[in-house]
């Protein structure tokens, strides 16, 4: 869909970027979490729908979405009155725009929610649909707000309350989170649930907690997107411990599950970078790129290319995460996060800033306070932004670019003896969090006379 590669080629690059700005409008489709669709299975407690649906959610969570949708575009034109059928088929519309990056699905979604709650007000299923949709646009507010409403009429709703777990944390709210994580694990224990568990208990630093039951995931997947999706937290997981070779294992296992699995191929590209192996992990970061030209793996390739030199390409990589800014917004998602820490890098530090603080105001999480602390930074601002980084890693969370942002504010306040513990304490995380990152906290480690 779009080129792998800036062309050396004055013309060649120009068409090069042309294509790929059209490609990020397919690809805004920003969803919360990677897990498939999960709306239970037989045997669970808890009330079951009146109607059931006519293609069964089982098909739909092993990622044949696109029969799936037209089998149940073809049984409600037959059955337009059956309710569970709308809702089932919004939450496919909402996983297609995840996993396609088409947001069109998103209006296609609500229409389905609507036609849901028309024919039976209230239905529990459609309620949990809401909660997925507005979480996919980024409206946690009203994403925990949809899924409280849907547990009120089915406690065991497991759309409902993986929704409600994942509102909670992208809220900041960390504590309800766990305490959610915990009720879901003892109503609706399964893949959906323990993927969310095991991030919960990362966030609060409990990072052998979140291992094993991630483990237990993996054990208990059987669809391939299950699997893979397992597997690709657990890789990422052990690469922000430094274990870079279980990363890489983590993610062959994921890719061999589901070759298109687009997070498994960037962890790969960032182990790979990690180890040494620099060709390898711009060939990755390549493919990445070409099917998703989203920020993070725009920022990640551009700086492999810088790592080899190649500044011209690198420019050409950063220069399309605010096309893609641009897109995100009119395709009515939130981006502000995204843009911050890539403009903060590779941009402007005043849009970096603004975007920052805009996504505070909405949601005061670890990594918006992080966000904030670096942009802050950027603007020369170091004494507000120290209070931030500070914040970000309160929780327990450890995150070796958190701790790189923190000792870089902290040398530029002369905090030396700050400075030097929190450079060590990153590359002492995972020496390759980033190729540029790891790369400047050597160098600033060095300058402050401390062991690399």
């Amino acid at each position: 869909m779009v080129l792998r590669t800036t062309h050396d080629n004055d013309t060649g690059s120009r068409r090069g970027r042309a294509l790929r700005l059209a490609g990020c409008a397919a690809l805004l489709a920003v969803a919360l979490t990677g897990t498939s669709i999960a709306v239970g299975e037989p045997g669970r407690p808890g009330p079951r729908p009146v109607s059931p649906a006519p293609v069964s959610p089982v098909l739909l969570s092993q990622g044949d979405l696109d029969a799936g949708v037209t089998a149940l575009q073809a049984h409600l034109r037959a059955q337009p009155r059956d309710f569970t059928g709308w809702a089932t088929l919004a939450l496919a519309y909402v996983e297609q725009a995840r996993t396609t990056g088409d947001p069109s699905r998103y209006p296609r979604a609500e229409r389905a929610l609507d036609r849901s709650l028309a024919l039976r007000p209230g239905n529990d299923q459609a309620l949990a649909g809401r909660a997925a949709l507005a979480a996919a646009r980024h409206d946690f507010t009203g994403a925990l707000r949809h899924a409280d409403r849907a547990l009120r009429s089915n406690p065991y709703n497991e759309r409902a309350l993986c929704s409600r777990i994942d509102a909670l944390v992208e809220l900041g709210r960390y504590t309800e989170a766990s305490r959610a994580a915990r009720l879901a694990d003892t109503r609706r224990p399964g893949v959906p649930v323990f993927t969310r568990y095991a991030y919960v208990s990362e966030l609060r630093g409990d990072v052998r907690t979140a291992r094993r039951v991630l483990e237990q995931a993996l054990g208990s997947a059987r669809a391939p997107g299950d699997v893979a999706y397992v597997a690709t937290a657990l890789g990422r997981l052990a690469f922000a411990r430094g274990d870079h070779a279980a990363a890489l294992r983590h993610y062959a296992r994921a890719l061999a599950a589901d070759p298109g699995q687009l997070p498994a191929l960037e962890g790969r590209a960032r182990a790979q970078a990690a180890r040494g192996d620099l060709a390898g992990a711009v060939r990755t970061a390549e493919r990445v790129v070409a099917r998703a030209p989203l920020p993070g793996p725009l920022v990640l390739l551009g700086e492999l290319y810088e790592a080899r030199g190649e500044k011209e390409k690198a420019r050409a990589q950063y220069a399309l995460v605010g096309a893609w800014t641009d897109l995100a917004r009119a395709g009515g998602v939130n981006p502000d996060l995204d843009t911050a820490l890539a403009a903060a890098d590779h941009g402007d530090a005043e849009t970096a800033l603004r975007a920052a603080r805009a996504e505070w105001e909405r949601r005061r999480t670890v990594h918006t306070a992080d966000a904030l602390a670096w942009a802050l930074h950027a603007n020369g601002r170091d004494a507000e932004a120290l209070a931030y980084a500070r914040r970000a890693t309160a929780t327990g969370y450890r995150d070796a670019a958190f701790h790189y942002h923190r000792g870089m504010i902290e040398r530029a306040l002369g905090r030396d003896t700050d400075a030097r513990a929190s450079l060590t304490a990153a590359l002492g995380l995972n020496p390759g969090f980033s190729p540029r990152g790891a790369r400047e906290a050597r160098a600033a480690l060095k300058g402050l006379g401390g062991a690399q």
